[in-house]
């Protein structure tokens, strides 16, 4: 079956796509001895596909990880500023993996990386939505906090679905809330709660679908098993 080779080279665990495809601009890629132009596909296992005259990597096995992410890292795993990000906490996992959605610098907990690029855009299409639960602790919490982030705002022009919002302890105008929401905005719980007077002091992902984060220590990964994946 052929593919695009941008495609192939990303789920072989040579590059990005985006690095990919420069490559082929650039004429580094060939196929059965022919410069690659940007658009080709080929079939991994019948043609010789060879980056700077070396052949690439065989067929790899999926792995699919799960990440306590702290805070400080980004998701974005080319950052034009220079700062850690995510990769170099799951490097010993031995091959490349790309997070599945985001979760920005400020913000920790429960993050999916995987080298399964067909995985990846089916947890990302607008069909396959997962419920998300965060942990949020917030200053200038007041009484009508939890009624006021329940509701179902309007985000770049998207009206997102009615979060399910539980308050954990509230103590003068600081407070602890559990929130859950269905769709990925981006920063949306953050924007959430502005909207609803109040600012966000951390924010932790504790589970996602039927994932759970559990006892995984902060910065630490683990692999998903079979019944995590068949959940998924």
């Amino acid at each position: 079956m052929k593919f695009r080779l941008q495609k192939i080279l990303s789920d072989r665990g040579v590059a990005s796509r985006r690095k990919a495809e420069q490559w082929i601009l650039d004429g580094r890629v060939t196929v059965n001895g022919v410069v690659a132009a940007l658009g080709s596909s080929a079939d991994p296992e019948k043609d010789e596909i060879l980056l700077d005259g070396r052949p690439i990597p065989s067929g790899q096995e999926y792995v699919y990880i799960m990440l306590n992410k702290p805070r400080g890292y980004v998701t974005t795993l080319s950052d034009e500023k220079g700062r850690s990000n995510v990769a170099e906490l799951v490097e010993d996992c031995g091959v490349r993996v790309y997070p599945v959605g985001r979760l920005d610098m400020d913000s920790e907990g429960l993050l999916l990386l995987t080298n399964d690029g067909e995985f990846t855009n089916r947890m990302m299409h607008p069909s396959h939505e997962v419920n998300k639960t965060y942990e949020v602790s917030v200053t200038g919490y007041h009484e009508a906090a939890v009624a006021l982030l329940g509701r179902p705002i309007t985000l770049d022009g998207y009206q997102i679905r009615k979060p399910k919002v539980k308050l954990l302890r509230a103590e003068g105008n600081r407070g602890k809330l559990l929130v859950t929401i269905h769709e990925g905005r981006n920063r949306q719980v953050r924007r959430m709660c502005e909207a609803a007077g109040m600012n966000v002091v951390r924010l932790r992902r504790i589970s996602e679908g039927t994932l759970t984060l559990g006892t995984l220590p902060l910065g630490k990964w683990r692999y998903l098993t079979n019944e995590e994946l068949a959940g998924l």
